[in-house]
């Protein structure tokens, strides 16, 4: 079985759906409020996992009802969670407006993810006898950076979700192997030197590898109600699947339709598809 460890976030998410988002000192009426665990990193840990992988989370929550919440999702979900450590701070927060549309926007508080400033013993452990380290930047720069060279230096595929995107110093990029920006972070990132898989929404995904053809996948044409936790699935699918097969553009595949299952579902962490419900998917939608 593939060995995944995310090192990130844990949010809890404060959903909000309207018809449409509030334009400046504007106020509108919203139609249902959820509380739903999130955070990128969780995601990515819970989409991994239930496609099949086998997780474990590097990260922090507080000592309160939304973090207990976030340990037991992930637990349930069968992610190790020894690394995720519990501080004062109170759990991060994501305050998520969400359209009919299916588009979102998103306002995150860092809470105990602000913690998380270096690597420990437990993360250095968990991470030296992975295949795959995942990570995004909702936690502190530094512990990304140390993470990422730590990882190259046991052997382990180093995959990065470059969302909120910052400018990368060099000593982070020279030490990722794929880097997984949406269209938006892409446009906002220096000429890459290795491989780069954009999620383009409806559009599908591409892979860009230098000196080699770009690999392009379409969407899957389903009926988004939140595209909340698209990326996230896409990533955690896409990490299991990559590391079980050679096939990239069957991985890209498979991930496309682990985010078209998770777009016709409210939520983050309560989108995401099971393995058998991603092998279904492909096999009622065979490729043209």
């Amino acid at each position: 079985m593939t060995q995944i460890a995310v090192l990130g976030s844990a949010n809890m998410d404060l959903v909000v759906t309207v018809d449409r988002a509030p334009s400046l000192g504007e106020t509108v009426t919203g139609s249902s409020f959820r509380t739903i665990p999130g955070g990128k990193g969780a995601n990515q840990a819970l989409a991994a996992a239930r496609a099949g992988g086998d997780v474990r989370f590097l990260g922090a929550v507080g000592g309160d009802p939304h973090g207990e919440q976030i340990r037991v999702l992930l637990d349930e979900a069968g992610v190790d969670v020894s690394g995720l450590v519990t501080v004062a701070e109170p759990t991060g927060t994501a305050h998520i407006t969400v359209e009919v549309t299916g588009a979102n926007s998103i306002i995150v508080v860092p809470g105990a993810n602000g913690t998380v400033r270096s690597l420990t013993d437990i993360h250095r452990e968990s991470i030296a006898d992975v295949d795959t380290l995942l990570m995004q930047l909702e936690l502190p720069l530094s512990v990304v950076v140390e993470a990422a060279a730590f990882a190259r230096a046991q052997g382990v595929t180093t995959i990065l979700t470059p969302a909120p995107v910052l400018p990368l110093p060099d000593g982070l990029l020279d030490n990722i192997d794929l880097l997984v920006p949406n269209e938006h972070e892409a446009a906002a990132l220096a000429a890459h030197r290795h491989d780069l898989l954009t999620t383009l929404g409806e559009a599908g995904a591409r892979y860009d590898r230098p000196g080699a053809d770009p690999v392009t996948v379409p969407a899957f044409k389903v009926h988004a109600v939140d595209t909340t936790a698209a990326g996230d699935t896409f990533v955690g699918a896409f990490a299991v699947a990559r590391a079980e097969s050679p096939d990239l553009a069957g991985a890209l595949r498979w991930a496309s339709a682990a985010a078209a299952l998770s777009v016709q579902r409210f939520g983050a962490s309560a989108s995401m598809p099971y393995r058998d419900e991603i092998e279904a998917f492909l096999q009622e939608n065979p490729p043209c």
